[in-house]
Order: structure tokens, then sequence, then C-alpha cells
């Protein structure tokens, strides 16, 4: 018996989000068709000019984010994260956090790789810590984060230092928690953890930044079908009275980053459209959406369990949504 896990070969999973793209695509043609001479109506066209604005603005950088990413991944690995955190779990809580840098990864893999930092011995706040980190201030985020946003260095500061500060502070709660209620520990379920890699760092390059580009493109174009069509479709009288009242717009933002679920690496650029909602608003979508949708709710509650799950997950939106509003009255 050997004593790695084998993985499936990675090429057939491409070979089928490639499928799935082109059945997408041939489906839409005879739609296109149908609808005939309603794609010249006014609403279409304004719709499908701020949809292709956003995509053909955000590809390049986005392509630029997940070659950085890609080449960090490659460069470190899981294990010597794990070697180089600090044995006290409340000192390990930030370095976990800063570990998020250093190991960026897709939302799609901080789970797994989150509990493979768990069965290697990490406490679970520790792991948890990454868990948050690792998608919300990777080099992929911060690089979309200040294109998308013209280079405004508050709102990239304001992005990472409260998406970081969600992942300390439940760190540090889970710490002082975790001795008490067992529930809150991670289990330590078996399996292979998650790897972007191939055969050398060549390897690990290329697989890391293909499997973290095909995600990242699918869910900005979703978005910016969804951003357009919210900018054209819904009146802007109904958007302002939203946007006018702070509390009712942060807890739309931050039900809309739950519920849409797009990659971190592609959210800025919807959010920077959102141009009625206030900066502090913004910024709520854009820290709560990588700390928490309901992708990674599902994800969590199947490797973790239910229990887990349903005490997780509130715990994590409500501290996303009141540290993002209080960095944003600070910073922005």
């Amino acid at each position: 018996m050997t004593s790695q896990t084998t993985r499936p070969p990675r090429s057939g999973r491409l070979d089928g989000q490639v499928v799935a793209v082109l059945l997408v695509l041939v489906a839409a043609l005879p739609v296109v068709r149908l609808l005939g001479p309603g794609l010249d109506a006014p609403a279409f066209q304004a719709w499908a000019t701020v949809f292709v604005a956003i995509v053909v603005q955000s590809v390049p950088f986005l392509v630029l984010g997940v070659v950085l990413s890609g080449l960090i991944s490659a460069l470190l690995s899981e294990r010597a994260v794990s070697r180089l955190l600090p044995r006290n779990p409340a000192l390990a809580v930030p370095v976990a956090g800063v570990a998020g840098i250093g190991l960026p990864t897709c939302e799609c893999a901080a789970v797994p790789v989150a509990s493979g930092l768990a069965r290697r011995g990490v406490p679970s706040a520790v792991a948890l810590t990454f868990l948050l980190a690792a998608p919300a201030v990777n080099p992929a985020v911060i690089v979309s984060t200040a294109v998308a946003f013209s280079g405004r260095t508050d709102m990239v500061a304001a992005r990472f230092l409260a998406s970081m500060a969600v992942a300390i502070v439940v760190g540090w709660i889970y710490v002082a928690l975790a001795q008490r209620l067992p529930a809150l520990r991670l289990p330590r379920i078996g399996g292979p953890v998650h790897s972007h890699g191939g055969n050398g760092r060549l390897g690990a390059f290329v697989g890391a930044a293909w499997h973290d580009f095909l995600p990242a493109a699918g869910f900005l174009v979703v978005g910016a079908l969804i951003a357009a069509a919210v900018k054209v479709l819904v009146p802007l009288e109904i958007v302002e009275s939203v946007a006018g009242q702070f509390l009712l717009s942060v807890v739309v933002l931050a039900a809309f980053a739950f519920v849409v679920a797009l990659c971190s690496e592609a959210d800025a650029f919807i959010a920077v459209s959102l141009t009625a909602f206030s900066d502090t608003a913004k910024l709520v979508f854009l820290v709560v959406g990588p700390a928490m949708d309901v992708k990674l709710a599902a994800m969590e509650a199947g490797q973790w369990g239910r229990q887990f799950a349903l005490q997780f997950v509130p715990l994590v939106l409500v501290l996303a949504t009141t540290i993002a509003c209080l960095v944003g009255w600070v910073m922005l």
C-alpha cells in the first residue's frame, strides 16, 4: 500500500469544464435567434455595454493576480506553513492570518487546506484563521481591488485590514472557547489535502494558476451579468432608497455577497459598479463574500458537520459585517 492517496487526473475535470462552457454557448444560440429584434432594444444595449465593460476591464488584471498567486503557491507549501506556526495557539492565529498572503488559495480550496492543517495537528482556531484569511488577503485580491477602485489605497487597505481582522478575531474566539466547547473543534476527517500541484514547481505553478483562473473567470462573468442586470433593470429610485439608508444598505450588500457567492478575485469589479451605495456598504460586500457565502457554508457543513456550520456561519457573518462597518467608518 502506498503512503500517498491517489488523486484523479486533473485533465478530466478541466475537460468537463470546457465541455460545459461549450454546451452553454451552443444552448445560447437558439435563445439569441428567438430574441431577434429585442436585441436592438435600448435596455438590452445598455445591459450589454455595462457587462462588456466590466469583463473587459477586469480580465487582464484577474490574469495578473492569478499568475502572481500561482507563483507563490508553487514556491510555498501547506506543510511549510504548518512548520512555521508557533506552538502557542494565540500567537499562531495572527501568523496563520499572515500566511494567507504567502500561501494564497481560492475559496474552493480553503476548506480542504484548513482540514489538512487540522489533520497535521494545527489547532482548530489556527486552521480556521487561515481558512478565512487566504481567500481574502492574497495578492490576486489586492491587485484586483486596486485596479477596480482605480488605485484607491484607502479601499485596498480597508479591505485588507478588515478581512485580516475578521480572520484573527474569529481565531482568537475559537482559542478562548474551543477547550470548553468541543463542538467548536474541527474533526480530523481523513482524505487527501487539496493541491493545485503538478510535477515540479513549474507544474505546480501552471496547475495553481489554471485552477484559480477558471472558477474566477466564471464567477466574474456571472457577477458581471448580475451587476449589469441590476444596473439596467432595477429602477433607480429603488436602488437610491436602499443605498440611502446605512443599515439597510449594509444588510442588503452583506446578504447579496452571501447569496451570489462571487470569487474574491473578481468581486471588486462588481462592487465598484454599485455606484449608488456608500464605500462602507461596498466594503461590507467585499469582506463578507470571501469570508462566508452559501457555497462555503455548504462545503464547511459537509466537511465538519452541520452542528459546526450552524455555529460558525452566523458568527463569521456577524463579525465580518460588524468589523467591515467599523473599518469603513474609520478609514473611508
